[in-house]
């Protein structure tokens, strides 16, 4: 690694936090610690993190409300940790700008797998244009924004990057450990619901159902994964 990065640890349980410790400083991280969500932001606009590790229950403020704050700010990428597996949860992570989430209880090793493919993303550059324009909807990845009906559709990074993958492979199935792999970059962890739920997500937000008229659409392929599909 050419430079030492910082990860913002965000979380009141001791245990966690010194589970993960040992593991990040080993793999060249600097781990800076918070036991508040308002310690949490104060050490966000202080140190500048290259990451956010943030637990949803902590005192003063929650985790929701530090990455609201947070995502109003920076494109920082934040993992939300949390100890509830309902689909209405990790929406709501998702809907306020969480790059990814972690359900409790969890691995050190799966905690740097997805540390290291966020990063990783981020180093990335596009060098070329990225742009998609199928009948009435366009995917700009140089600007990461989707316009329905010429009108701009309020999308998260993950969302953009999903939709632009499968309408880039026009009828070619896309299952959901790939998306996992290439999108997240870390391996299968029998986590294929985060891909569920962004999905759902991205249907709704661009009114997807049995009775649209588009000349294109995402299709589940039952047991497999997704599809965009556009009729000839």
């Amino acid at each position: 690694m050419m430079s030492t990065k910082t990860i913002l640890i965000a979380d009141d349980n001791e245990e966690i936090v010194d589970l993960i410790i040992p593991h990040l400083v080993k793999d060249g991280f600097m781990p800076i610690i918070a036991n508040d969500g308002e310690k949490a932001i104060e050490l966000f606009e202080k140190e500048i993190p290259n990451l956010i590790l943030l637990d949803i229950m902590m005192p003063k403020l929650d985790g929701l409300a530090v990455c609201k704050y947070i995502r109003a700010k920076s494109d920082v990428p934040i993992i939300m940790i949390t100890a509830k597996s309902s689909d209405e949860d990790m929406i709501m992570g998702i809907d306020i700008g969480a790059d990814d989430y972690i359900i409790k209880p969890f691995s050190p090793k799966q905690v740097l797998a997805k540390i290291k493919a966020l990063l990783r993303r981020l180093d990335i550059s596009l060098k070329d244009d990225k742009i998609i324009k199928i009948d009435n909807l366009e995917i700009n990845m140089d600007e990461y924004k989707v316009k329905l009906d010429t009108k701009e559709i309020i999308f998260t990074k993950k969302e953009v990057e999903i939709l632009f993958t499968l309408a880039s492979n026009p009828s070619k199935v896309q299952s959901r450990e790939m998306l996992l792999n290439e999108l997240w970059g870390y391996e299968y962890f029998g986590d294929t619901r985060n891909v569920d739920t962004h999905i759902k997500r991205i249907r709704a937000k661009l009114g997807l159902t049995e009775d649209n008229d588009y000349l294109w659409d995402i299709k589940t392929v039952w047991g497999v994964g997704y599809k965009f599909e556009v009729e000839s």
